[in-house]
């Protein structure tokens, strides 16, 4: 269990990591495009918002796997050890429900709205599909393809909230024994 648990904590990180990296760097050279060139990058506006969308998603499961995440706990500290625990896990299946329910509405969102073009990434898709003979990367300019980070972090969640429920579960038995 504790691979596994070490795998997604890695795999969330790079998720987040590598989605801020890509903000950052498009930021960057649109910015030395604009003051030098004097004009920018059609998609260096739009991209930035939908790829910090995906970052904040894995940062999401990343901080819930490693029980950083945002927790009031002004009456859960006067409950013994043995009764927060329990009931941090019940949490544990609240928020496993709540990561379902979040990856089927953001599907069924993305989907309803799936085929909008994406105005600032329009171009960029139209060009990759046209430069490479691939009609499908055509994708890259719809709305839905970045809608769909609702339900990859409902996902995400669900799955952190999953492995947090059996690592705490495996940490109250083997107090308990």
């Amino acid at each position: 269990m504790k691979t596994v648990n070490e795998f997604a904590r890695r795999l969330f990180a790079l998720g987040a990591g590598l989605s801020m990296a890509l903000v950052f760097a498009i930021i960057f050279v649109n910015s030395l495009r604009r003051y030098t060139v004097g004009q920018s990058v059609s998609w260096g506006e739009e991209l930035p918002i939908y790829l910090t969308i995906y970052g904040v998603m894995f940062g999401l499961a990343l901080a819930y796997l490693q029980d950083r995440h945002i927790r009031f706990t002004v009456l859960t500290d006067f409950l013994s050890v043995s009764v927060r625990e329990k009931l941090f896990a019940a949490v544990d299946l609240v928020s496993f429900a709540t990561g379902v329910a979040l990856a089927f509405s953001g599907h069924a969102f993305a989907v309803r709205r799936g085929n909008l073009d994406a105005s600032g990434l329009k171009s960029a898709g139209n060009w990759l599909a046209e430069t490479t003979g691939i009609d499908s990367l055509v994708w890259v300019a719809k709305v839905g393809t970045w809608q769909y980070a609702i339900a990859i972090g409902g996902a995400l969640l669900a799955v952190a909230a999953a492995l947090k429920f059996f690592e705490r579960i495996s940490a109250i038995k083997a107090v308990q024994a």
